[in-house]
């Protein structure tokens, strides 16, 4: 089946998800065949997977709400829906295995509920449609799943290569952090080697950022499942293994300093200000979250919550003053918020398809974007958000563009494989980075502004001079991974 440009490492169904973890782990999932059947463990995300789209707390179909276990068992319009014991009886298990007409979901809505899916419903009912011990019949489910969910270690050697999404330069330059599969993975960027492994509970990291006080903050999440927003000290002591340190970024207060935001959905994207006095993340639920961190990380506090966008929250910057948030999103428009006023100043439509990115001068005075129309286009953050330039060279989709800290240039990556220098002020275009052999969905510049460093969807990284395009290093950023072209040592 043809790879969708970018939705290939960021749209993903929670079956793919799982699918995804069998491949890494090949460790199986839990059945309840094992015992006695869970509502919170087995039943509950039959429920999510297959009911919620149309009985949330917001569309209620049939005057239906099943967000609580209360709310479920106390039905709809068509009255109780489950008669404990009895699953004959139980209007809910007999529409989603009916083969009439009417059924749950409706048929017009997708498949029906699995074979096996509704078969452990049908236990439960039968076991006496009973919640589990310890959990309010009045919590929302959703969440309830959540917070008991525990993520799986980081496999020991990857059997396939781990898309990156994001990576970002360490502040003294010497290593590259980058994302990985329930972890975030450190590597010496001269050489390759492998220095550091921090287990995290995203399986994914989608967005990373350094801190002045040299804090990492990481933006992820499990797709469809949850996200997250999490602040890592990198410098924390972990334990070594065949010369790795291997650090706890689930449980170890040391290493997870901070855990500023929990969502239903993937985080795709965070930013700070230049002096770390501001934090903005974005993701599926199209809202832009801004935290006050003038006080240090320990005192962070959520600002404002920004509904801007009718879609996805691909991209995110701030002004380094702090007064203006850039964003990127999945409607097709880059746009511009007040933080001070607290409103929307500026709509700029003309990529005309999906924004990936956004990146803003220092000074404010001009917004970068690039998307799915290949192009990366300047234009005023102020006034009427006019287009002031753009420029092809890329020959598809446009992910990500970033501003080097020490020169007038930019970076961009792309589905075509290649990362791309710009001048900032000329729009025009520098060396084409060859090297990377898939999608390049992440690029970043050194704290110096002397390297950069691009990774794509089959695992591989690339860092180069931005003097001369030279290669410093090659590495594919899957421990422990041996391609099929290459022998095992």
């Amino acid at each position: 089946m043809h790879r969708r440009r970018y939705c290939a490492c960021v749209l993903c169904a929670v079956a793919a998800a799982v699918a995804y973890f069998l491949l890494f782990t090949g460790m199986p999932v839990a059945s309840a065949a094992d015992g006695p059947v869970s509502f919170i463990r087995d039943v509950a995300p039959v429920f999510q997977e297959n009911c919620l789209a149309c009985h949330d707390g917001k569309k209620k179909a049939g005057k239906y709400d099943m967000t609580t276990f209360e709310r479920l068992t106390a039905g709809g319009a068509n009255g109780e829906p489950l008669v404990p014991g009895k699953p004959e009886e139980s209007e809910l298990h007999g529409l989603m295995v009916s083969t009439e007409q009417r059924r749950m979901p409706p048929r017009d809505k997708g498949e029906a509920v699995p074979k096996d899916k509704a078969t452990v419903v049908a236990r439960w009912i039968k076991e006496g449609a009973k919640l589990d011990a310890g959990i309010d019949p009045k919590a929302d489910l959703v969440k309830e799943r959540r917070v008991r969910w525990q993520p799986p270690a980081p496999p020991e050697q990857y059997r396939f290569p781990a898309v990156v999404n994001a990576l970002a330069f360490t502040p003294g330059g010497k290593h590259l952090v980058v994302g990985g599969h329930h972890e975030l993975t450190v590597w010496d960027a001269a050489t390759g080697k492998l220095a550091k492994r921090i287990r995290t509970r995203a399986e994914r990291a989608y967005g990373m950022f350094f801190l002045p006080d040299g804090k990492l903050v990481v933006a992820g999440g499990r797709p469809g499942q949850e996200g997250d927003v999490r602040a890592y000290d990198l410098t924390a002591r972990g334990k070594t293994e065949n010369g790795v340190e291997l650090l706890d970024g689930v449980t170890d207060p040391k290493v997870l300093v901070k855990h500023l935001l929990d969502v239903e959905d993937s985080v795709l994207c965070v930013a700070a200000s230049a002096d770390g006095k501001l934090l903005a993340a974005g993701g599926c639920d199209r809202a832009v979250r801004v935290w006050d961190l003038s006080g240090g990380l320990d005192q962070a506090k959520l600002d404002q919550t920004v509904e801007n966008h009718a879609d996805w929250v691909l991209g995110v910057a701030l002004s380094a003053d702090g007064k203006f948030l850039v964003t990127a999103g999945r409607d097709k428009t880059a746009k511009v918020w007040d933080l001070k006023a607290r409103e929307s100043v500026v709509t700029f439509p003309e990529h005309q398809a999906i924004v990936y990115a956004v990146a803003v001068k220092p000074d404010g005075s001009t917004g970068f974007s690039v998307g799915a129309d290949k192009q990366l286009r300047t234009w005023k953050p102020g006034g009427e958000g006019k287009q002031v330039k753009n420029a092809g060279g890329h020959a598809d989709d446009v992910f990500k563009v970033v501003a080097n800290p020490k020169k007038p240039l930019l970076a961009t990556s792309s589905a075509d494989k290649s990362v791309r220098l710009w001048d900032s002020e000329s729009l025009a275009a520098g060396k084409a980075l060859a090297g990377l052999t898939d999608y390049a969905y992440a690029v970043a510049f050194s704290p110096d502004g002397e390297l950069v460093a691009g990774g794509g969807y089959d695992g591989n990284v690339v860092v180069w001079k931005v003097a001369d395009g030279a290669v410093v290093k090659a590495f594919n950023a899957s421990p422990g991974y041996v391609s099929k072209a290459e022998p095992k040592k």
